[in-house]
This record gives structure tokens, C-alpha cells and sequence, in this order.
């Protein structure tokens, strides 16, 4: 089996931010977006990306279908469109549904395999980092390059799975955070609201840009900008005091 035809049901913030991210980085993908109303495929449309409203011929004309609904509706959406899975690569972007779950709701389908699949909204400028876990069946050579095209991929198990969506998925709002407080603090010190904005992101940027370049633990960046007794330990220490690290573990604890 190969994929080369993907049906995307529901353009959703998740399914929508995958199906922008193949449209642009993997355009030897041919692609379906669906959606219940209307207005949700019109941006979609106007990028030259197929869509419809109905999901059961979005999937039987596809070799994989991204399950792009919220979880409340993934019993409803599976049951309507279980007679086209036969063969097919079931991709569930929807989080917190037990793998055991999925598997009795797709028994009987002849589904070739199914993953669920937790990107990230950086799939839409391929940067997500993404972690899949099996459902039912193995294809991780099929699962890879799909979402490899857009970031980073690793396949775990269901346990670690959850462990991956609160670092990474839950970990965009996290990040983006911080950005917000760092923010907040360069604009107290005298800076005006978008010099603050472009420091911080670039600050963000350049910091991880740097610690993947030299393959290094965080710990060894922060020890080359931290001079004994300088104001840079101050502000970490300070940070510390607050609470910093303990409320970053607690925040990525809080749903495990």
C-alpha cells in the first residue's frame, strides 16, 4: 500500500493546520478537505485544495483519512464513515480517546491500519512536532512521511503518547506563554509593545536555533550566558523563587 490520496474530514484548527501544511509542503499529495458547513472549506477552496461536504465519498476516494473532528464527535463521524475504511489508513487527530476505545468503535471496518496522530498547530508551517501511537495494525512506513512533511514525527506507545501531546501539542500555548509574560516584562522595563514582541520571539528563536546547532542540553546554553554574579543569575534565581520550573512540571502534569 501506498499513500498518495488523503482525505482530511473535518478543516478544522487541527485538521485545518494539516491540511495547509501538505498543501504546501507536500504537494505530491492529493488532498480532500471536508467540513459540516460550508463557509468552514471556503478558505480552502480559494487555495485550489478539493473539498465537499460528504465525508463518505471524501474517504472512499482516499488511501488514508485524517480524522480531523473533536473527539465527542469521532464515534458519530467513524460510524458514518466505516463503509469506505476498508484498506484504508485511519489517522485520529482527536486526543484523549483510548486506543482500546478506537478499536472496538472501528472493528469490522477492514481498516489496513489506524493511528491516533497529535500534531501540533506548527503543522501549518511545518514545524509541528507530532507523536502517533498505534491503534490497530502497524504502518509507521506509511504514518512517517506523511507528517514528517510537516516537522518532526516519533512513533511511541500509548502511554508515552499523552506524555508527547502535553509537551508538544499542549506545549505550543505553554511556549507562547512565556513569550506573552517576557513580553509583559520588556515592555515594564521601557521597550514599546511590538519592539518586545519581535525580541522575545527572536530571543526564542535563537535560543533553540542555538541548542539544536551544537547538540547541546539546555543547561550548557543557560551556563555560557550566566556569569558568576551577574545579572543573568539574578533573573533566574528571581524566576526560580517564583516558582518557574515547578509551575512549568505542573502545568504539563495537570491532565496525565
Amino acid at each position: 500500500m501506498t499513500v498518495s490520496k488523503i482525505a482530511i474530514i473535518g478543516g478544522g484548527n487541527m485538521g485545518g493546520a494539516v491540511a495547509l501544511g501538505l498543501h504546501r509542503f507536500a504537494p505530491e499529495f492529493s488532498l480532500t478537505v471536508t467540513a459540516a458547513h460550508a463557509a468552514t472549506l471556503e478558505k480552502y477552496a480559494a487555495l485550489g485544495i478539493p473539498t465537499t461536504l460528504d465525508n463518505v465519498a471524501a474517504a472512499a476516494a482516499a488511501d488514508a483519512v485524517v480524522l480531523g473532528v473533536k473527539p465527542w464527535l469521532v464515534q458519530q463521524v467513524l460510524a458514518e464513515i466505516a463503509p469506505a475504511l476498508s484498506g484504508k489508513l485511519l489517522l485520529s487527530l482527536a486526543a484523549g480517546i483510548p486506543a482500546a476505545q478506537m478499536a472496538e468503535w472501528l472493528a469490522g471496518t477492514g481498516v489496513r491500519a489506524a493511528y491516533t496522530v497529535i500534531p501540533n498547530l506548527a503543522a501549518e508551517i511545518g514545524e509541528s512536532m507530532t507523536f502517533a501511537s498505534a491503534i490497530a495494525g502497524e504502518a509507521d512506513e506509511l504514518v512517517l512521511p506523511v507528517f514528517n512533511k510537516l516537522g518532526k514525527t516519533l512513533i511511541v506507545n500509548e502511554k508515552r503518547l499523552q506524555a508527547g501531546m502535553m509537551v508538544a501539542s499542549c506545549g505550543t500555548a505553554f511556549a507562547l506563554r512565556y513569550a506573552r509574560a517576557a513580553m509583559e516584562g520588556g515592555i515594564r522595563l521601557g521597550l514599546y509593545p511590538e519592539e518586545a514582541k519581535a525580541a522575545v520571539f527572536q530571543t526564542m528563536k535563537g535560543a533553540v536555533d542555538l541548542a539544536e546547532a551544537h547538540g547541546t542540553h539546555p543547561e550548557a546554553e543557560i551556563d555560557r550566558v550566566t556569569t558568576p554574579g551577574g545579572i543573568t543569575i539574578r533573573g533566574l534565581n528571581a524566576m526560580e523563587e517564583a516558582g518557574f520550573t515547578a509551575a512549568v512540571i505542573a502545568g504539563l502534569t495537570e491532565a496525565c
